[in-house]
């Protein structure tokens, strides 16, 4: 039987504010994790992250570090431009009515290469020669192409920023919508599925639409 209750889960509010204030530990370079030392009694308790996140594979963009959070706090799903795959889904749920955790968190970041090739592709007409790769500039596509188009010329920071925010909250929808067990749960108001974004440049953390 799925765990989808467990009455010592944080609510999504709380989990929210407990990443958000690791964030600011991260930033001000005073963590609660900083020596993460292995530790046997792991094996042996049980999965109770606070949250689950998806983020994009960036080696610069390690989430237990910029949230400062430590050994089976977070359950981490990463892969290249925080696109919503059939794989992402199926862990997504699983951690989601397993672990009793409430809240989702789509977490995309400032210049993100993914974006870029996708922008690539859509201006040029070349997508990747790998057809692994293009999977995913495939994926964020058709979230940003509109943009993409309307702006040929803008390549600023600013503006895939925006892409990248856009295709954040694509796959937030993707998330909420295309999955019956995290729609079930998100209607019942067990779960939330948030967007956020991490800024390379200064560390920061930022929840988006009001999370």
């Amino acid at each position: 039987m799925p765990h989808t209750w467990d009455p010592d889960a944080l609510s999504p509010a709380d989990a929210v504010r407990q990443l958000a204030d690791g964030n600011v530990r991260f930033r001000e370079g005073r963590p609660l994790h900083e020596a993460r030392a292995f530790s046997a009694d792991l094996a042996s308790k049980p999965q109770r992250p606070l949250a689950i996140v998806l983020g994009c594979s960036d080696s610069r963009t390690p989430v237990e570090v910029l949230f400062d959070q430590g050994f089976g706090d977070l359950f981490v799903v990463r892969i290249a431009g925080n696109v919503v795959a059939p794989s992402v889904v199926g862990s997504i749920e699983f951690a989601a009515s397993q672990f009793g955790t409430r809240l989702v968190v789509v977490l995309g970041h400032t210049r993100c290469g993914a974006i870029a090739a996708t922008v690539h592709a859509i201006r040029t007409g070349n997508g990747p020669e790998s057809r692994n790769i293009r999977s995913i500039t495939d994926r964020i596509g058709p979230h940003i192409e509109a943009a993409v188009r309307a702006a040929p010329a803008a390549d600023d920071p600013g503006f895939l920023r925006t892409l990248m925010r856009e295709n954040v909250r694509a796959s937030v929808h993707h998330l909420r919508h295309g999955s019956r067990i995290l729609e079930e749960l998100v209607l019942a108001g067990r779960v939330a599925v948030v967007a956020a974004d991490y800024e390379l440049e200064t560390g920061r953390v930022e929840f988006l639409d009001g999370a």
